[in-house]
């Protein structure tokens, strides 16, 4: 059978980083208040001439050049973002145009904090269906652009930045020692659309709106949906949480990644962390800690990887993938 095995990865991060002192000229809260409550220390800032296609871009060429592949052999596109540069066409259009690819099709994936994890499951789709061989996966954005910055339950916790992965069509034999993207499962309910969102929109405000969250509800529901999504992939594969060398959280927030885990039995030293040094990055969230720990030579070829996100809306959704 085929299975989408990641070829390379690369990451893109913003040259302005922002600290959580920083904050404390700006708003009425604390280093230690973000820090205790998120596990955020820094974020990363997008300036005027840095944008989600620009930062997509150079995730790109990163996962490409690690992947040692060109513009030219790659197919298909697809861009995880909830900031796009223009309402239409779609940003991953744009990153295509960049790269200067002639070849192929390229579209956007809306679905917020999950984004990535949706879109590397849409281009394995693709990938098994046949209709592309090779596949930049790419999760960019730029969330300053949409904060209420004197709103300091919301502005303290996002950060800017991107990732990407190449996916590539190899044959497996249909078992669990492949490697490649082995199971995958996605859920959305919109009955929770009001718990995080954006006030605006073409069609109804015409304006690009603010991120507005009620944390403390999201923070209810996160821990029982992820464990649900992960309990899925768990028994596609026939495996249990210590089968897993690698665990690549959405990194929103510390205590939601640590109590997941523990429900979960994964063990502490198996988690990816680097909420600490970009903040929520939304669909580049999993992308950067995944670039963060193969460049550090955590993941090996060969390792169980885990990724999960939870996002608006809401959607949640994990992939198990065999590095």
């Amino acid at each position: 059978m085929i299975r989408s095995t990641v070829r390379g990865v690369g990451a893109a991060l913003p040259r302005r980083i922002m600290t959580n002192k920083d904050f404390e000229k700006l708003l009425e809260t604390s280093d230690e208040w973000i820090a205790q409550r998120t596990g955020i220390r820094q974020r990363h800032i997008a300036s005027d001439d840095e944008t989600t296609a620009s930062l997509g871009e150079a995730a790109a060429r990163r996962a490409l050049d690690a992947a040692g592949l060109t513009p030219a052999d790659i197919d298909l596109i697809v861009v995880a973002t909830s900031t796009p540069n223009n309402t239409f066409p779609a940003t991953a259009v744009e990153i295509q145009e960049r790269l200067g690819m002639r070849q192929g099709f390229a579209f956007d994936m809306q679905a917020v904090c999950s984004g990535f994890v949706y879109a590397i499951t849409s281009a394995d789709l693709h990938i098994r269906g046949g209709l592309a061989k090779r596949a930049l996966v790419i999760g960019s954005e730029t969330f300053s652009r949409i904060l209420d910055w004197t709103d300091r339950t919301t502005c303290v916790l996002f950060g800017d930045g991107a990732g990407a992965v190449v996916l590539e069509a190899r044959e497996g034999q249909g078992t669990m020692s492949d490697r490649g993207i082995l199971a995958e499962a996605l859920r959305s309910d919109g009955s929770h659309k009001d718990k995080l969102y954006v006030d605006g929109g073409p069609s109804t405000t015409q304006t690009v709106g603010h991120l507005r969250m009620q944390g403390r509800e999201v923070f209810k529901h996160a821990v029982g949906m992820i464990t649900d999504v992960i309990e899925d992939v768990f028994g596609q594969a026939g495996i249990t949480a210590e089968d897993i060398d690698w665990f690549v959280p959405h990194q929103a927030n510390k205590r939601i990644i640590d109590a997941s885990a523990k429900k979960l039995g994964i063990a502490e030293e198996k988690v990816v962390i680097t909420v600490d040094m970009h903040g929520n990055t939304s669909a580049a969230s999993v992308p950067l800690a995944l670039n963060q720990a193969v460049s550090e030579g955590k993941i090996k070829e060969g390792d169980l990887v885990l990724l999960e996100a939870m996002g608006g809306g809401f959607t949640w959704g994990a992939v198990l993938l065999r590095w």
